[in-house]
């Protein structure tokens, strides 16, 4: 076990959240950091809660995210197969073993008598413990029923690598299932049994499993197995860090992120920071840097409140970070249907208006649609403006008249809008925030856009008068 070898081994129910990817993170981080190995295991015994499609979901997150891996189901490695249930003749030879030994028995209960004691226990105002009714002589095994753990109560004292020094006492360790009459083994049996063959060293997983720690150690005793280091990390915690991040705190579907546009390395950085800093204010790290700097020792005890403005602050830094075609790339999906009509450099230019307000590429079609569309005038977009109420239409008219004639001679460079603008001010003796506000909803229609004399540049001069007449003629009549 000198080697580091961790693992990332979800039960495949369902879709990969902020917590269960974090998890992954962390596992394989400090794989990475120990040039180390980090292993990808399905746990599928609970056939009942899979969810069909989920294996390749898992697999489809991490790759999303950057997080590879050097042995799993569909590449293999030393230990395959990688998926639990592809493995059941091995669980139950294991299970045998602790039969022969003694440590093990087959249930003699079904489940109305176990209901009737567990009844009971609540009306005694007492804790069930199922090894308060073990039989006194064990049947023999067929192999198919329903298969328990012959606990040894005991107090435990144990390390964990963010925690610290943990303990418990016998109270809490009791005789549980390890094989199911389905055949398949329990979590808390084939995990164990997984990670021994698999040779890992370090098990990263929640707080939540803390409870079940000291039942997890009675069976390593049981198996003379030495148990790999344990890492727990804290909990992720709703924006108010006053309880667990749920759905409706913003725990989604990780590939959500994907179709919404933020950058893996965003997210990466960000659920790297989640329970874990470097020990400096350093807020935006590189996968190569959180390589080299992650450390158990900097893992937080207390809880790590998800702040999904941070993520969007993160991820507008990534954004605004990229050369242009590097963002024109990741944003080859994401333009308005209306953008196939034109060409690279075009869409290009569009792009670098907008990169700098931009917070995922979701949001392209809406900052960029009036850039491949002509809406419709909404008159009340003028009328409800701040700057503009006041205006009648004699005035509006006016003005629009007076900037097709200022700029139906220019060249549409930046230079020449700048100066023929400018001077169209001194001549109409109107406000910037009135003269230019009034341009730009007349020539974009839309709510808010990049700097006018930009908008102006890229929209071209056939386009830009274009709009504007079209918005004179409906005054006109």
């Amino acid at each position: 076990m000198a080697d580091i070898r961790t693992r990332f081994a979800p039960s495949p129910t369902g879709y990969m959240h902020v917590g269960s990817v974090r998890t992954a993170l962390f596992a394989w981080l400090i794989a990475r950091q120990a040039n180390g190995e980090f292993i990808l295991r399905i746990e599928d015994t609970d056939k009942a809660r899979e969810v069909e499609g989920s294996i390749k979901h898992i697999m489809d997150s991490l790759i999303f995210l950057g997080i590879n891996w050097d042995e799993g189901p569909d590449i293999g490695g030393q230990f395959e197969p990688y998926i639990q249930s592809e493995k059941l003749e091995t669980y139950k030879q294991w299970a045998q073993t602790l039969v022969d030994s003694g440590r093990a028995y087959p249930d003699p209960y079904s489940q109305e008598e176990l209901n009737n004691l567990r009844e009971k226990a609540k009306n005694e105002k007492r804790p069930f413990l199922f090894r308060d009714h073990r039989p006194e002589k064990f049947e023999t095994w067929d192999g198919k029923a329903t298969l328990r753990f012959k606990s040894d109560p005991k107090p435990y004292t144990w390390h964990d690598e963010v925690m610290g020094k943990l303990s418990t006492g016998p109270e809490v360790i009791d005789d549980f299932i390890i094989m199911k009459n389905d055949g398949y083994p329990t979590y808390n049996f084939c995990h164990i049994i997984d990670d021994y063959l698999m040779d890992i060293s370090h098990i990263v997983r929640s707080q939540e499993f803390i409870s079940s720690t000291p039942k997890f150690l009675n069976l390593y005793e049981a198996l003379e197995f030495d148990h790999p280091k344990f890492v727990t990390l804290p909990p992720v915690m709703g924006a108010d860090g006053k309880k667990k991040l749920s759905k409706r705190d913003g725990s989604k579907d990780i590939l959500d992120y994907k179709k919404e546009g933020y950058d893996p390395r965003a997210l990466m950085n960000f659920l790297a920071t989640l329970g874990w800093n470097d020990g400096t204010t350093k807020e935006i790290f590189s996968k190569e840097e959180l390589i080299e700097k992650f450390d158990i020792k900097r893992i937080n005890k207390s809880g790590a409140k998800f702040d999904e403005q941070r993520l969007i602050w993160l991820n507008g830094q990534y954004i605004r970070s990229m050369d242009i075609d590097e963002l024109y790339e990741k944003v080859t999906n994401f333009w308005p249907n209306s953008a196939k009509e034109y060409d690279t450099a075009y869409k290009k230019a569009v792009l670098g208006l907008v990169q700098e307000r931009i917070k995922f590429y979701k949001e392209l079609p809406e900052l960029t649609i009036f850039f491949f569309e002509e809406a419709d005038p909404e008159l009340n977009m003028i009328k409800d403006n701040k700057f503009l109420k006041a205006m009648n239409n004699s005035e509006i008219k006016e003005l629009l008249d007076a900037t097709i004639f200022s700029l139906k001679d220019s060249d549409f460079s930046i230079d020449d809008l700048n100066h023929r603008l400018n001077k169209l001010l001194e001549s109409t003796s109107k406000k910037p925030a009135e003269l230019f506000s009034l341009i730009r909803i007349t020539t974009t229609w839309a709510t808010a856009s990049p700097p006018l004399v930009e908008s102006l540049a890229v929209l071209g001069k056939e386009n830009t008068l274009s709009r504007i007449n079209k918005l004179i003629d409906i005054i006109s009549k």
